[in-house]
């Protein structure tokens, strides 16, 4: 196989998984924002709460998925320099709620390490299809 297509089963399989997980998290919320509640403990006691985790986490995620759908089938690389930026935003907020208010639950506690996990694998595909670029040349 060569390098080339290496990176490019790469690029797929990053932009693939965080898809599948997003619309997850999308589904369930859009269905059942309670549910995506309960995962971090929090009550949902009114209908401009339900409808901010429907919309935020089910109406936006799935915007984004879709957009991540479109640019996996023409722009796959801006996918992936997305969802770097993506992924290291939700570890960032995660890093910064440490700092102010100090260690996450088990919840938080996993998926930092999991944010964190997919952004240095976007950091790191990015930096392959920059130096494959550079050998086209």
């Amino acid at each position: 196989m060569t390098t080339q297509k290496a990176i490019k089963i790469g690029n797929n399989l990053f932009v693939g998984i965080s898809i599948l997980g997003l619309t997850s998290v999308s589904l369930l919320s859009l269905f059942n924002p309670q549910a995506t509640m309960d995962l971090v403990r929090v009550s949902l006691t009114n209908n401009d709460a339900i409808s901010s985790i429907r919309g935020i986490y089910g109406g936006v995620g799935l915007t984004i998925v879709i957009s991540l759908g479109y640019l996996l089938i023409h722009r796959a690389i801006v996918a992936v320099q997305f969802l770097t930026l993506f992924w290291f935003s939700y570890a960032l907020s995660r890093l910064i709620t440490i700092l102010v208010n100090g260690p996450l639950g088990g919840f938080g506690s996993q998926w930092i390490i999991i944010e964190s996990i997919l952004f240095m694998l976007g950091a790191t595909l990015l930096i392959f299809n920059r130096n494959l670029t550079y050998k086209q040349r």
